[in-house]
């Protein structure tokens, strides 16, 4: 019988520029970790450990996986990186519920990680386009804000949707950002500010897109017994799904649709044994905008169509049906590829034990969803926790 997972510590770096390496990164982030479970946690007691990142650049650590020894403190534990793109740490996070709920470890150590600042802007726009189809997209001069761009082009072709809608997405984020000490943008921004920003993709403005980043997160999953033995305020993992589709935006049965997103999200609600409705707080995979309000549709928040309409009522805010990126999602708090899945995580360890700062706090929230992404659409994964 598989056994019950619980989160029991998250760590991480401030998201922004960084003025140290992966190496500096990830002990930060792991010691924080650690040094969040409430009775204590000691690196000996972790047998598996899970590293997610793109190795953006190509210029960093080689066996990152094995350098986790040092960099956590670990005593000669089964580790290995995870590469999946933007998705990378949401499924080292996975593989790490997955071989505590087998009976492989009590515990398990997922951390995700990306430098991408100290690259030049060329070989950043190149390594983004790692994550997408080379041979037919990059090729043809697509880089990956064009290929958002058409599937906002077309949402908006077949739906309505305005840039207004778009930009209440920004707005939003901006403002759980401005509210989050480990955000890289702290600050709101107006919708007026937005729609006037200068234009990236059409229809995008700078303020639809998220940011290169640096930063590093980690999390710990354990058993029921090993859980107990580190904290009294667990966090139960309900749900670990995955999902892939076709490469390329141009396969696919839809541009308005991500089918790996509603394949992953429907089994992570049979998991859990849960609906839509029943999610009080999610961290939705926002690299663009239309990404949020194309999740909000996929993973069954609002109906299709619907996801610009949900975000400008108020919905996707605190107080409306469900609280949507409290941290400030990729486009605030912002997107170190491997690092992001890790750091969902992390945002909704703290707001099921009420936890996040005045402000941005779910009051009261008892289950919450973390989506997050490959590439344009791709890859998938939703995990869903419980207080």
């Amino acid at each position: 019988m598989a056994r019950r997972v619980f989160l029991v510590a998250a760590g991480s770096t401030r998201y922004g520029e960084s003025p140290v390496g992966v190496r500096e990164m990830v002990r930060e982030a792991v010691g924080a970790c650690f040094g969040s479970a409430d009775k204590g946690l000691d690196g000996r007691l972790v047998r598996e450990a899970f590293v997610g990142s793109l190795g953006f650049g190509g210029g960093q650590i080689g066996n990152l996986a094995a350098a986790l020894n040092d960099l956590a403190a670990l005593r000669l534990v089964s580790a290995r990186r995870v590469e999946n793109a933007c998705a990378s740490g949401g499924f080292a996070l996975r593989d790490a519920v997955m071989a505590v709920k087998a009976g492989a470890s009590d515990m398990a150590l997922a951390v995700g990680v990306e430098r991408m600042n100290d690259q030049p802007a060329t070989r950043r726009r190149y390594w983004l386009g790692v994550s997408g189809d080379t041979e037919w997209e990059r090729m043809a001069g697509l880089t990956f804000p064009g290929v958002y761009a058409l599937m906002a082009a077309r949402h908006m072709h077949d739906f309505g949707t305005t840039p207004e809608d778009l930009a209440a997405v920004a707005v939003k984020n901006h403002a759980f950002g401005a509210l989050n000490p480990k955000a890289q943008f702290r600050r709101p921004v107006t919708a007026e500010a937005a729609l006037a920003s200068p234009m990236v993709a059409s229809p995008f403005t700078v303020y639809d897109c998220c940011s290169t980043t640096d930063g590093a997160a980690a999390v710990v999953v354990a058993s029921e017994e090993a859980a107990r033995a580190v904290t009294d305020s667990p966090v139960e993992v309900r749900a670990s799904a995955g999902s892939s589709d076709h490469l390329a935006a141009h396969e696919r049965a839809s541009l308005t649709r991500l089918d790996a997103t509603v394949r992953a999200g429907r089994d992570a609600f049979a998991q859990a044994g849960a609906a839509p409705a029943d999610i009080d707080v999610a961290e939705l995979h926002d690299c663009f905008t239309i990404a949020e309000i194309l999740a909000l549709e996929d993973l069954g928040f609002a109906d299709k169509g619907a996801g610009g309409s949900f975000t400008r009522e108020g919905q996707s805010a605190l107080g409306g049906q469900v609280a949507v990126n409290t941290s400030g999602g990729l486009k605030a708090k912002g997107h170190p590829l491997g690092a992001t899945g890790v750091g969902q995580a992390y945002e909704l360890f703290r707001q099921l034990r009420q936890e996040a700062e005045a402000g941005r706090q779910a009051a009261g929230a008892e289950l919450a969803l973390a989506h997050n992404v490959g590439g344009s659409g791709a890859t998938c994964v939703v995990h869903i926790f419980a207080r």
